[in-house]
């Protein structure tokens, strides 16, 4: 079995320079440096990561919390988190809250047990991932970066700006004429989905159009409300439907699209669709549908960013918030 001291034997240096060079690489020279991991590969040495941490006190773990593991805008948040991570050296745990399952906070609550006692290096907490709990992160003793609005700035956090995308999409429909417009918003409890439609709303005002509340229908984020409120729409509006619907989110957006083909209704020639999204998936849909937002990976770069300079210690100031400007995106459907 090789260890450290058969490492530094081979390659004719201290065990503390072998040392440097697994752990503190920036102490050593490149000469240096190039020996001891040459001499680390002949004999096949693997450092004890227990062992590492101890002397370190850093486990080069980051985990990061999300609400629901079902919602394609996660996986391709996760995913780019942990590449950013892994080019920085760092592995990801990954802990799914499950929001629509009803369990978030019990989740949540043993999951943070966990990160304390796992000794985590860094957390990212994905929006609604914490729902209900937002002050568990005021004692929170382990760099954290937040992404979604934290209104007691806790920690660093980012956001995207919910409200100004929602304002650009209703400017935008109603200069394409639309007057009677549907919209079918998230759940009110969340502060996010209310500035999105509070945005909406301004928007089309901007415009001179006067936002029907009988044509704004609560929908829960998830595919099934999306098919519902076309149900809604069909029912209750079948003598005077509107001329285009804009969905706060891209799974009721594809609930309502399924309901609609079902039913026999054209996109767009029917009925004209906009969304609040612009996860990746939204290039697999046909029609294009237009929308208004950021891609998911936008966000985790930057919250990565964030975490990676609490970790380095190139930023210890006060908690920071940002946000993230939305981009629309006119395609097929409106």
């Amino acid at each position: 079995m090789s260890t450290i001291s058969k490492v530094a034997e081979r390659a004719g240096v201290s065990r503390t320079t072998v040392s440097h060079v697994l752990n503190h690489a920036d102490r050593v020279s490149q000469a240096l440096r190039e020996k001891v991991l040459a001499a680390v590969e002949e004999l096949g040495y693997v450092p004890n990561p227990q062992a590492q941490s101890l002397r370190t006190g850093k486990t080069n773990l980051v985990a990061m919390l999300i609400p629901d593991i079902r919602n394609p805008f996660y996986p391709e948040l996760v995913k780019t988190a942990q590449s950013e991570m892994e080019a920085a050296g760092l592995d990801m745990l990954i802990f799914n809250t499950d929001v629509p399952g009803g369990h978030s906070q019990e989740h949540g609550r043993e999951y943070l047990r966990q990160i304390r006692n796992r000794r985590i290096d860094g957390l990212i907490v994905g929006d609604f991932a914490l729902h209900g709990m937002h002050d568990a992160l005021l004692d929170i003793d382990l760099p954290t970066v937040f992404i979604g609005d934290l209104p007691n700035k806790a920690v660093d956090s980012l956001k995207i700006d919910d409200f100004g995308g929602g304002r650009l999409m209703g400017q935008y429909l109603a200069s394409k004429g639309h007057k009677r417009v549907a919209h079918v918003t998230g759940p009110s409890f969340f502060a996010e989905a209310m500035a999105r439609a509070a945005g909406f709303e301004q928007g089309l005002r901007d415009c001179g159009v006067e936002p029907d509340p009988d044509l704004r229908f609560e929908g829960s984020y998830l595919g099934p409300s999306g098919q519902a409120s076309v149900e809604w729409l069909l029912e209750r509006h079948k003598d005077a439907l509107p001329s285009v619907v804009f969905f706060a989110n891209f799974l009721m957006a594809s609930g309502a699209l399924a309901e609609f083909y079902d039913r026999g209704i054209r996109i767009p020639q029917d009925m004209a669709v906009s969304v609040f999204g612009d996860q990746t998936q939204l290039e697999y849909v046909r029609p294009r549908l237009t929308r208004v937002g950021r891609p998911p990976a936008a966000l985790a770069e930057r919250a990565t960013a964030m975490l990676l300079e609490r970790l380095s210690g190139r930023y210890d100031g006060p908690p920071r918030s940002e946000i993230i400007s939305c981009n629309l995106q006119p395609f097929d459907t409106a």
